[in-house]
């Protein structure tokens, strides 16, 4: 049941991201581009996804474990170092270059689309060497 809950939860943020355009990189980097032609769009889909992240984590305060899990998944460090900055700089440069991040990528592999296919093998491939260098 956990898994089928998973892929029911993936599917919904999919089609949320499908039909928020997200998936489009041009859509991404108009709303980035503060200095030039904004796309200030995407701002409400940050402003409704933030609406119902604080609904469902009041909810979840309530909770002691998740409905098919023994224990929440959470973070157990809360520790900022240079690794978790450098991570989050690449992060935010591989997203403002492109208009990808993972989950609009696999979100969009459907489309077929040769840039998608790319940045994809390419995610994948930085996530192993990241593993291999720096995670031991």
């Amino acid at each position: 049941m956990p898994i089928l809950i998973a892929f029911l939860c993936g599917l919904l943020m999919s089609a949320g991201i499908a039909v928020s355009q997200m998936i489009d990189p041009q859509k991404v980097l108009g709303f980035l581009n503060l200095a030039g032609d904004w796309d200030p769009s995407l701002a409400l889909v940050m402003v409704g996804a933030l609406i119902v992240y604080t609904l469902g984590y009041q909810l979840l305060k309530k909770r002691t474990k998740p409905v098919y899990e023994a224990r929440f998944a959470t973070p157990s460090s809360r520790l900022i170092n240079k690794p978790l900055v450098v991570g989050a700089v690449i992060f935010g440069l591989g997203w403002g270059l492109v208009g990808y991040c993972p989950g609009p990528a696999i979100a969009a592999l459907p489309s077929g689309s040769s840039g998608t296919l790319v940045f994809v093998a390419m995610m994948i491939l930085g996530w192993f060497i990241s593993r291999r260098l720096f995670i031991r």
